[in-house]
């Protein structure tokens, strides 16, 4: 008889007194089609997850190597395909490809630099050094490229396997949130960066130890974005692991092979080494003997050994007074230096965006002191007399650099010094009484100083004739204080970012300031704290109001308007003093640009300007000069004051000022501004040629 096997039916069986025989015969009977269920389960063969999967199953098991060919993960023939390592034709070592980012390398040259720093961090261009400098110029996308290689090395190889697992990269602390933002721009969320700027120190500690004890193919946050001073306090915790590579930005603060942040990253077990730094050479040789030797120690040999082998003989070949044969030695050990160097340094330069940005004209224009900046000056002279404080050899100690710094504060405005006139300080005895009845320091008095009448000037046209927004430089905080007290004198909306301002801040103001329906018209920069690696492109217009005696400084701070994204033409202002030290520190700046320019972008003719003599002529004024620099360089263009003919026509003196290619050409800012009042406060403009005009394109 047949009984149904539903609960409710074999619950009323129960009830009723059904025989155990019965109940052990549905249990088996259950039991069976349960055993019988779950096998035709497990028999079903696997089945891809991926719709519309024809590649071969097979019968193998999941996780172990397929036999055959093995291919690439991308193909090296699809457009925009970027074939980073190609292997000899009889290898069958298949190609190593990058596809990811490909598609937006659009820039020719981008793609090379890519290739380059590949085969400097894995050895095929230096046997046995695995480290590069990337010395691009600023706005060439170094940023993009670095990323490009940090998803490469973290993918692929030539082994079809990860070539590395952990990235370190140090930045300025104003430019963390950059390389995070650029890192998530650039990948997609495909990597989960760990950006570190700001905390406690147990909480950093604990952030680091996580992130250095990951190892493995896939490591959850293999990208640590760090700065300099936060990699220097917490460098015993790092040091416990290994990383596969360690990227530093702005790397020429690595220049002092003393310093603690570079025996700090010096110390980190990372094999593989890239510097990024738009201007390796700042000051001397062994500042780029530093940099090379952190990226490939040894290869220029030891500090000593490069002082004796190239320093000495390449500086003294340049010096003025050097002979024939001191000159040929020294052009002799600069090529061997060149040709040693470019093995694992790649430098292009800003002449390749005039072909992508728009036109930039850069003009020095030198500014007459007013009466009273005059007297405050040479009174200073006389009293203070600096050039007694100058050691043997023409070295300067603390009294030499404090009158230096009082001097420029001077050129810039006599606010700046008031206080060391009321104090009655060295130098400034009795000045009081050369300021106006009634002077207070509240509020800024323009006429005062010629640079910020110029200024003035410059501000007013550009409100009422354009658009066009302006950033405002200096190297000092007491001036931005000044633009502070001019902008609210003239009702113009700005802001400002100095040292006082925190990094999240800075980027929030930084964005507010680019986007074209915001209101301020001027950003005011301290050089010292934001002068690298800001995108300031919402202005095309940049004063810088003082130069710094490091020229990588002032060229810094002048490109951060003319960058990638800028659609208006950029004029880029730089204001002298006529006559003072600050035309004096513009000279130097030339000299030290000049010998960057051999070493680094390998230009040759470069003129010899200055003996080692020359550093008492610091403290003087030259009254009878529109512009001393324009006298120094022995200008052969000009007659009488005037340009004898068109820069295109001209080919002699393409080197007279380093790289400045300079003439009387007052017409660019004589059209912007009363001609009564330019002519009262200018005496000279250089004029830097636009990249257009040195292609012949304009």
């Amino acid at each position: 008889q047949r009984r149904s096997l539903a609960p409710s039916q074999v619950a009323k069986r129960k009830l009723s007194g059904g025989s155990g025989q019965d109940e052990g015969w549905t249990a088996r009977r259950v039991s069976r089609l349960q055993e019988a269920f779950i096998r035709s389960i497990l028999s079903k063969p696997f089945k891809v997850p991926i719709p519309n999967y024809t590649g071969a199953l097979g019968v193998r098991a999941l996780g172990l190597k397929r036999a055959g060919v093995r291919k690439a993960l991308h193909d090296p023939f699809a457009d925009d395909a970027l074939v980073l390592y190609e292997p000899p034709t009889l290898s069958h070592v298949d190609l190593l490809i990058f596809a990811v980012l490909c598609v937006r390398l659009m820039l020719l040259y981008l793609p090379q630099g890519v290739k380059f720093l590949w085969e400097c961090v894995t050895g095929r261009r230096i046997p046995g050094s695995y480290g590069c400098i990337m010395a691009d110029e600023m706005g060439l996308g170094k940023t993009l490229q670095c990323i490009t290689l940090i998803w490469t090395l973290l993918r692929q190889s030539p082994d079809f396997k990860p070539e590395i697992d952990k990235v370190i990269v140090v930045s300025p602390s104003s430019l963390v949130r950059n390389w995070s933002n650029e890192v998530q721009k650039w990948l997609g969320g495909r990597v989960t960066p760990l950006a570190i700027d700001g905390g406690s120190k147990d909480d950093i500690d604990r952030q680091l130890v996580n992130f250095i004890s990951q190892y493995g193919l896939r490591v959850p946050s293999p990208i640590l974005i760090i700065s300099y001073e936060t990699f220097r306090l917490h460098a015993a915790v790092l040091h416990k692991g290994k990383v596969g590579l360690v990227i530093c930005d702005e790397g020429h603060r690595l220049k002092n092979s003393d310093n603690q942040t570079y025996q700090a990253l010096n110390a980190m077990a990372a094999q593989r080494r890239v510097l990024i730094s738009g201007t390796p050479i700042q000051n001397d040789l062994l500042e780029y003997f530093s940099l090379v030797h952190f990226v490939n120690a040894g290869i220029l040999g030891t500090a000593q050994e490069f002082k004796k082998r190239f320093e000495l003989p390449i500086l003294k070949g340049r010096d003025a007074d050097a002979n024939e044969k001191d000159r040929q030695a020294g052009e002799e050990k600069l090529t061997e230096l060149i040709s040693v160097v470019n093995r694992c340094l790649i430098r292009r330069t800003s002449d390749i965006l005039s072909k992508y940005l728009p036109v930039k004209i850069e003009q020095v224009v030198c500014c007459r002191l007013t009466p009273l900046q005059k007297e405050l000056y040479q009174r200073f002279l006389r009293q203070a007399e600096p050039l007694d404080s100058l050691e043997e050899g023409g070295k300067m100690n603390v009294s030499t650099l404090s009158s230096i710094t009082s001097l420029k504060k001077l050129c810039n405005h006599p606010a700046l010094i008031y206080d060391k006139c009321v104090e009655g300080a060295e130098g400034f005895q009795g000045a009081l009484d050369l300021f106006p009845p009634g002077y207070c320091t509240k509020a800024v008095e323009p006429h005062l100083s010629g640079k910020m009448l110029v200024l003035d000037y410059i501000l007013a046209i550009t409100k009422t004739t354009t658009d066009d927004k302006v950033v405002l430089v200096s190297n000092y905080t007491q001036t931005l204080d000044l633009f502070e007290k001019l902008c609210r004198s003239r009702r113009y909306q700005y802001v400002r970012l100095d040292g006082t301002m925190s990094i999240k801040k800075r980027a929030k103001i930084v964005e507010r300031f680019n986007s074209p329906s915001n209101p301020e018209f001027i950003f005011m920069l301290s050089s010292k704290a934001g002068g690298c690696g800001l995108n300031l492109i919402g202005a095309n217009r940049l004063v810088m109001f003082d130069p710094d005696w490091n020229p990588a400084n002032d060229e810094q701070a002048m490109a951060r308007v003319w960058r990638d994204g800028q659609r208006k033409t950029c004029y880029i202002y730089r204001l002298l003093a006529t006559g003072t030290i600050e035309e004096k520190i513009l000279q130097r700046q030339a000299h030290k640009k000049a010998l960057s320019s051999c070493v680094v972008d390998e230009e040759q003719n470069v003129e010899r300007h200055f003996s080692l003599g020359e550093l008492r002529e610091l403290f003087s004024l030259n009254e009878d000069t529109v512009s001393d620099t324009h006298d120094k360089f022995r200008c052969r263009r000009c007659v009488n004051g005037r340009e004898a003919r068109p820069p295109a026509e001209d080919a002699d003196c393409t080197s007279d000022l380093s790289q400045w290619n300079h003439c009387f050409d007052k017409k660019g800012l004589r059209d912007q501004v009363l001609k009564s009042c330019w002519d009262a406060a200018v005496s000279f403009v250089f004029h830097q040629r636009s990249h257009e005009e040195q292609k012949g394109v304009v």
